[in-house]
């Protein structure tokens, strides 16, 4: 589990292809930046861009990460070098300071606009079909392993094909500390919803299908 509060921004400095053929993944080589790791092991778990990866070599600098290639067709930004979000995996002993995260990305969005507001920036994100329900305004949503609120949220098309529209407002710590100022109109980013409203859906789902005959 994470919290979405990124420790550091890291790098990806190279980008090796398994064995395997074209089904394969990639091995990635990771310069931590500030990330201390002095407290991770080999088979630990650290969110990249959101996405939980197990550490598979170490160096004092560094480390690297095995991706298949059913994540890399899952998400964005791990496909290739520059610079990633960095969370190491949560313990009891620490601050909630985002919210719960699993580091399982949901969906690609879209960024649809991002423009500086006052001394902020509003970050306006086309999130798929399939994830519109569990956006809410005022709700939690990681967008590339960043806990963020939402501002506003705006359904888009026809009910059939009903995409949504969500806003959100960046602080000036924020865009300074994680890789998001880097975004801009057009680029993919992992998304991941809430974890209460994930299973909030799933009894709701199940409380209203019939019984079995």
């Amino acid at each position: 589990m994470f919290t979405g509060i990124v420790a550091a921004v890291g790098k990806i400095n190279a980008v090796h292809p398994l064995e395997g053929g074209p089904d394969a993944g990639v091995r990635l080589e990771i310069d931590a930046g500030g990330l201390p790791l002095h407290d991770v092991a080999l088979g630990d778990s650290i969110a990249i861009n959101g996405a939980c990866m197990t550490v598979v070599t170490k160096s004092a600098g560094g480390f690297c990460v095995d991706v298949s290639r059913e994540s890399l067709n899952c998400t964005a930004g791990l496909d290739a070098t520059g610079e990633v979000n960095l969370e190491k995996a949560l313990t009891l002993a620490e601050r909630l300071g985002g919210h719960l995260v699993s580091g399982h990305v949901d969906g690609l969005g879209r960024v649809h606009s991002f423009a500086p507001v006052g001394e902020s920036w509003e970050l306006v994100v086309d999130a798929p079909r399939e994830l519109a329900k569990f956006l809410a305004f005022k709700g939690s949503v990681v967008v590339n392993g960043v806990s963020l609120t939402v501002n506003r949220v705006d359904d888009l098309g026809p009910e059939a094909a009903r995409a949504c529209r969500f806003s959100i407002n960046l602080i000036p710590h924020t865009i300074a500390s994680t890789t998001l100022r880097h975004l801009q109109a057009g680029a993919k980013v992992n998304l991941e919803i809430d974890l209460i409203a994930r299973y909030v859906e799933r009894m709701l789902s199940v409380a209203g299908s019939s019984p079995a005959a």
